[in-house]
Parts: C-alpha cells; sequence; structure tokens
C-alpha cells in the first residue's frame, strides 16, 4: 500500500506542502484546561474557547471545509480534506470541537437545504462559530429513528414546533440544530421532515436545555424541548415527507459512508489529553507493578495486549484500503465496518486498562494518584456511548449483514 503523500496529484501535493508548513509554525500551545476524551464530553466555556480558536484558525488557514465550494464558504479544492485531515493529525493537533457540525450538519444542508441557507450558515459551521448539535432521539424513539413524535404544524410561511429530544451531545453550547420532526401523524416514515433550527438565541423563547448527567459526572448530554417554537420554512431541508431520505445523508456520513470527508483533527499530546489505543495500554502495563514485576509480565495479558495492537493495525489497513476505488467491493462495506470496529476495539482497550489498574481505577480525574490522570475508567464508561451512538453495534452489524453481505432480513 502506498504511504501518505505517494499517490497525491500536483495539486494535492502543493496543498499537501503548503499545510505541513502551516502546522510547524501555528500548532497550537497546550491548553491551560483539561481536555475531555472527545468533543462531545465538552463541559466548560474554558474548553470551548480553546477549541473553538484552533478550529477557526485551521478553517482560515484552508484546512477545513476545503472540498466544499467556495461560495459556501469552502476552499473549491478536489479531495484535499483527507490530506488537510491526515496532516493535522500527523501534527497531533486538538480535535475541533464542533464535530457534528463539520461531520453531520454540514453534508446535509449542502445536500438539500437551499442556496440561500447554505451561504448562511456552512461558512460559520465550518469556522467554528457556530456550534451544532443533532435531534434526533427521543424518549420513546432511538433505534427506531422512524418513531419520533416530535411535531411542526404549518402556520402560513412558518412552522411551530413542540416535541422532546434526549442525548443531544453539545446542545448546552450548540447554535444550531439538525432535527428530524414529524409533519404527518397518519404515516410513519413518509410523515417525517428535516430541518435546521435556531437553539441559542431561542433559549426561552421555545426552547429549553437540560443537562443529562453521566455516571463519568459529565455533561456533554442534554434533552432539548421545544415548546410552540417558530421557525421559518426557508430552514426546511428538502421536500415535506423526505425526512428519512434526509436523515439517511446524516447517518451515512456520521457513520463514515458519505462521500465528502469530514474535517478531522486530533492527537495532541499533554498532560490533559488521553490517547485509548493499545500503545498507552502496553505503556500502562508496563508501569504497573503487580506482586514485584510488572503487569506485562503477565503472559496473559501480553497475549490480550497484542491481540489489540493487531486489531488496531487491522483497522487502519483496512482505512487506507478506502482510498483505492478497486479494494471496494461495496461503497458501504468499510466505513460501516470500520465504525463497529472502532468503537468495539476502543472499548477492549479501556476495559483491559481497568483490569490493569486494578483498585486503582476507582480513583477519579482529580486525585494525584489515579494512573495516566484517572482517564482509563473514564474512557471505559464512555466507550459504552460510541457502541451505540451512529446506530449500536447490533444495527451495525445487521446493516452489514443485509446490505453488504445480501443476507435475509431477519423478522
Amino acid at each position: 500500500m502506498a504511504e501518505v503523500g505517494q499517490m497525491d496529484t500536483p495539486e494535492q501535493a502543493e496543498f499537501r506542502q503548503s499545510a505541513r508548513a502551516w502546522l510547524e509554525d501555528n500548532r497550537p500551545a497546550d491548553p491551560i484546561v483539561r481536555l475531555p476524551l472527545t468533543p462531545l464530553e465538552i463541559m466548560t466555556e474554558g474548553q470551548l474557547s480553546y477549541l473553538q480558536a484552533w478550529q477557526k484558525a485551521a478553517y482560515d488557514a484552508g484546512l477545513v471545509g476545503c472540498d466544499y465550494p467556495v461560495e459556501m464558504g469552502g476552499g473549491g479544492k478536489n479531495d484535499c480534506q483527507r490530506i488537510a485531515n491526515e496532516e493535522m493529525l500527523a501534527a497531533r493537533t486538538p480535535y475541533m470541537p464542533n464535530v457534528i457540525g463539520l461531520g453531520m450538519a454540514a453534508p446535509t444542508v449542502f445536500y438539500h437545504g437551499q442556496e440561500a441557507v447554505k451561504q448562511q450558515l456552512l461558512p460559520r459551521l465550518f469556522s467554528g462559530e457556530d456550534i451544532w448539535c443533532q435531534g434526533f432521539s427521543e424518549p420513546g424513539a432511538g433505534s427506531d429513528l422512524a418513531s419520533v413524535q416530535t411535531f411542526a404544524e404549518r402556520k402560513g410561511d412558518k412552522w411551530v414546533i413542540n416535541g422532546h429530544k434526549v442525548w443531544t451531545s453539545l446542545a448546552h453550547f450548540a447554535d444550531w440544530m439538525i432535527l428530524l420532526l414529524r409533519t404527518d401523524k397518519s404515516v410513519k416514515h413518509d410523515g417525517l421532515s428535516y430541518f435546521v433550527v435556531p437553539i441559542r438565541s431561542a433559549l426561552g423563547k421555545g426552547v429549553t436545555v437540560r443537562p443529562l448527567i453521566k455516571m463519568t459526572g459529565e455533561t456533554g448530554f442534554n434533552e432539548v424541548i421545544f415548546e410552540d417554537l417558530e421557525v421559518d420554512d426557508g430552514y426546511r431541508l428538502d421536500e415535506l415527507g423526505k425526512g428519512w431520505q434526509v436523515a439517511m445523508t446524516t447517518l451515512l456520513h456520521e457513520r463514515g459512508a458519505g462521500d465528502l470527508v469530514t474535517p478531522r483533527s486530533g492527537g495532541m499530546k499533554n498532560k490533559s489529553s488521553h490517547v485509548n489505543n493499545a500503545s498507552s495500554l502496553i505503556s500502562l502495563a508496563k508501569r504497573t507493578i503487580r506482586s514485584g514485576s510488572t503487569a506485562a509480565d503477565d503472559p496473559l495479558l501480553r497475549d490480550r495486549m497484542m491481540q489489540q495492537l493487531v486489531r488496531e493495525t487491522g483497522m487502519a489497513a483496512s482505512q487506507r484500503r478506502t482510498r483505492v476505488t478497486a479494494l471496494q467491493d461495496h461503497p458501504m462495506r468499510l466505513p460501516l465496518q470500520n465504525k463497529l470496529l472502532m468503537s468495539e476495539i476502543a472499548q477492549d482497550t479501556a476495559g483491559i486498562a481497568t483490569e490493569v489498574e486494578g483498585a486503582a481505577a476507582s480513583l477519579y480525574l482529580a486525585d494525584d494518584a489515579a494512573p495516566d490522570g484517572g482517564q482509563w475508567p473514564m474512557a471505559y464508561m464512555n466507550s459504552f456511548g460510541f457502541t451505540i451512538a451512529a446506530g449500536t453495534s447490533e444495527v451495525q452489524k445487521n446493516i452489514l449483514g443485509e446490505r453488504v453481505l445480501g443476507m435475509a432480513k431477519s423478522k
């Protein structure tokens, strides 16, 4: 398999060189606040401000939204977001806070929004000045997404929205939401429509956001309640009754199966960050003493750690295959497979780490005696959410079985 950069066109090679040079001179200083494991757990204004400043700088440098049209705030380039991502990850930059905006809202608005809406919303989405959240799940609709009951009633050129969304990451900081709701109660899938709606500007005026405290103590999740929120019809994406089809665009990109590459950075290593991978797990085992020897001396544990390392290496090779068209036998196989494997590998790695720590895994972040700053038990507790988001592991397996392998649909 060719190494990074060997398959670049002349235009892409020039872009890569420019991106690399800018990153060498402009990598952000270490944060003075502790950053959470992922942007979905951002809790404080200090965390958000640091990460927003990084995303804005990366956007101004042309590293975010590279493949979108210039008139919509993008860079107007061809397959350069992938290159920007590779260089940002190699430079170990912070992650970007507007993960839902970049990965889900941007492609959905781009493919289904009116031109005026695209030009209004996308530039500030790319720059990170506007934070986005996703309004899909409800108290009675999770894996069965088509059962959502949040309802919009038409009144002239406006819609009045009432309903209740839950597990809404980043809603406490969000300026906008991508919202799947019902405009017709007489049919299921064909009764769904899709909107973008203001959140921050509507707080106390039709929108209420309440935090949901997780077992980690973090409050990245929220519930969002709509009470007679008025929204212009111009913020409806696509036609009435086409909400399910629009939602598929969102979910395809959330699962990594869409054709627009999500801007992505990360990998920063400092005292406030943590990387949940096999190498970090092996390092922990080498530093953990058990009965006079290190945990890494245990042959059974060494075998389990090597299994994780092999799984990670295999997944990385599989991800590289997505750049070679001839190796893609089905357009959804690798993205769906990678999402499934990534979440389950992360959970298994963090689970083994908590076993290595033993009783020390009960120490929280603020305890100076907590190994690796208490990040491993946090990673393990948060890992359960990653096996649920964008479709549970069971849902991913069903999709792979039915749509990729051609197996009979379960009854």
